[in-house]
């Protein structure tokens, strides 16, 4: 296939202050090393993007966004043999960094690592209901592609990395005999999070909280009993019939959420309680910590194999994170392209100008049971 022209400039969606903004006459992101520049055809939104804006993370002028979906139009000077001009892809980029401000996933073009990109074929832009919506299934869109990076990474980073579970599709007998407590089945980090622990047969039964609304979504996805975050009794129920929680991930990462999930783990068993955010046994009240539980976070940035400065700190590279990614994308991509596992409800709007009022909406909780989307 011929080179495709680029431009030099382009529009994109950058931090401006405290808001975030479309600006033109944007630079287009060189490369370096097995990368490539992609034309960008969807972008999702995702909390962490209002977030960089809101804790001041993403420097003034960084390009937002993560999740994005495109064509290759230009390969880095070290791309593999495997990747070519016109290939379609879907990528986590590190949107409003501080190492890579020129590049994100909310712009008309975008660097991706191709170490961790997907190749998928044959996506078109999807057609959606009157409400914008289309429901989970085989990805076989843009937008469907551009809603997966970051959650499916995350889920498959908790599940391999945080609760040592091993790629393997469908054993027979579950790797783990206890049960698995997942709280916010419905986010999609927890979806993705259900269908690949029930896919590689993680524990004896996958315990969920999400709204009743969810349950038969998530049954089929895996899920073995749902229970509803809405009960007053929800903390008795679930503790009541499995005392086995020795897994645990919080999917919604609120104070009150790390709360509820760690007054669910038991005290005669070591227990590992994931969160997404850098919640720690300070944040529970003296007279109610365990001693048995361990909190972990998970980083995904860390996929990039370098150290991350974020905020106040500086998380260390750790090589793992990325070694471990490249080896579940190889693992997984034929079951994306089978439709066995599925993306998430999404809803689509349309252009990079509608961007930042997807953030707000996250920001503001109006986005439950689907992803938001945007095509380009």
């Amino acid at each position: 296939m011929p080179v495709m022209e680029v431009p030099s400039t382009m529009r994109a969606v950058v931090i401006e202050g405290d808001k975030a903004v479309v600006k033109t006459g944007v630079q287009v992101p060189g490369l370096a090393g097995n990368t490539a520049l992609i034309k960008v055809k969807a972008v999702a939104s995702n909390p962490t993007d209002w977030k960089h804006i809101f804790w001041q993370i993403g420097p003034q002028g960084s390009i937002l966004g993560c999740d994005v979906a495109g064509e290759i139009v230009s390969l880095g000077p070290e791309a593999d043999g495997r990747w070519a001009i016109g290939d379609k892809v879907c990528a986590m980029v590190h949107g409003a960094s501080v190492k890579y401000p020129e590049n994100g996933a909310f712009a008309e073009y975008a660097k991706v690592d191709l170490a961790i990109c997907l190749k998928l074929k044959d996506l078109e832009y999807a057609t959606a209901d009157s409400s914008g919506v289309v429901p989970h299934g085989k990805v076989s869109t843009w937008e469907a592609a551009a809603s997966i990076p970051v959650c499916l990474l995350t889920a498959s980073n908790v599940l391999m990395n945080q609760l040592g579970n091993k790629l393997e599709w469908e054993p027979k007998n579950p790797q783990h005999p206890h049960s698995v407590l997942v709280w916010g089945g419905a986010t999609v980090t927890g979806q993705f999070f259900i269908q690949l622990a029930k896919r590689t047969n993680a524990y004896a039964n996958i315990v969920v909280v999400a709204s009743k609304k969810h349950e038969s979504m998530l049954k089929g996805f895996g899920a073995d009993e749902i229970f509803d975050y809405h009960d007053e009794d929800v903390l008795a129920q679930i503790t009541k019939k499995y005392p086995d929680l020795y897994h645990i991930l919080d999917a919604v990462a609120t104070p009150s959420t790390f709360g509820q999930v760690y007054a669910c783990a038991p005290t005669d068993k070591p227990v590992t309680l994931v969160e997404l955010i850098s919640f720690s046994e300070n944040d529970i009240p003296p007279a109610e910590r365990k001693s048995n539980v361990s909190i972990n976070l998970t980083m995904m940035y860390l996929v990039s194999g370098e150290s991350i400065p974020f905020g106040t700190v500086t998380f260390p590279a750790d090589p793992k994170v990325r070694t471990s990614v490249i080896e579940f994308l190889e693992f997984i991509q034929p079951r994306i392209e089978s439709g066995e596992i599925h993306h998430p409800a999404v809803k689509i709007s349309k252009g990079l100008d509608t961007i930042p009022s997807l953030m707000e909406d996250i920001k503001t909780g109006r986005n439950s049971g689907f992803k938001l989307v945007a095509s380009l």
